[in-house]
């Protein structure tokens, strides 16, 4: 693709942007970002705001060893290297404004619109496009949408799925050895030189990970739900991950 090795040290220039649950920084190399992991929990699109302490620490070590399993499996991803307990050197890309949810039960918002029971199973795993704006609290959008604004072609919707699902088959398999349903999740895609590459972070803020014996939920719901003991999830969350 022609692209050029990273530089094996980027130094830290300032903040140019911040989100909430992640601070990113640019560097001496224009290829290149940091991703600084914060302990800020929100839901409901901002809604609703606390802290879980040791949240950035858990998130920024699950979505390394979560990235390069799918590198590993052929899934290319803005992941670097790790720098620290929160911050994590990435490839900088331009962000497609698609996040893209892949369900394999059902759960959360989606049991409520259409009236099905959580826990739900789908015959084949879904896959769902929603437009990345916080004002519009990130609506669901069709491929057709993408395609007729301009946020990407019909070569990368596909691309986008085909990713989706690959990913999927992956973490399912991985955490299903594990003792973990993955239920279903959330990812970022971006441009790099002419490629789409996995971006943003894979943890308990963007997937719903439950224990297959009890059904316990060990991610952001805990938060969302105030069912307690959100800090203790995560920690089961990454040392599954981690076993």
């Amino acid at each position: 693709m022609g692209e050029r090795p990273v530089e094996a040290v980027a130094q830290k220039l300032g903040m140019i942007y911040e989100g909430k649950a992640k601070q990113v920084y640019a560097t001496s190399d224009p290829d290149l970002v940091i991703f600084y992991f914060k302990d800020d929990a929100t839901a409901f699109n901002a809604k609703k705001r606390g802290t879980i302490e040791k949240k950035g620490i858990v998130n920024n070590r699950m979505s390394e060893a979560f990235f390069l399993l799918l590198e590993g499996a052929g899934v290319r991803t803005h992941f670097v290297r790790r720098l620290s307990e929160r911050e994590m050197l990435c490839r900088r890309l331009e962000i497609i404004p698609l996040e893209t949810v892949v369900r394999n039960l059902v759960a959360g918002s989606l049991a409520k619109r259409l009236g099905r029971s959580e826990g739900e199973p789908f015959k084949q795993p879904v896959v769902e496009f929603y437009f990345k704006s916080d004002p519009l609290d990130d609506p669901m959008v069709l491929p057709a949408h993408a395609i007729a604004f301009g946020w990407a072609s019909a070569e990368e919707v596909a691309r986008l799925e085909s990713l989706a699902l690959k990913v999927n088959a992956v973490l399912r398999d991985f955490l299903d050895a594990r003792g973990v349903t993955l239920v279903d999740f959330k990812l970022e895609f971006g441009r790099y030189h002419g490629e789409i590459l996995l971006g943003d972070e894979i943890c308990p803020d963007t997937c719903r990970l439950w224990d297959k014996a009890t059904g316990e939920k060990l991610d952001k719901d805990r938060f969302r739900r105030d069912l307690g003991g959100v800090e203790e999830g995560y920690r089961e969350a990454l040392a599954r991950v981690l076993s």
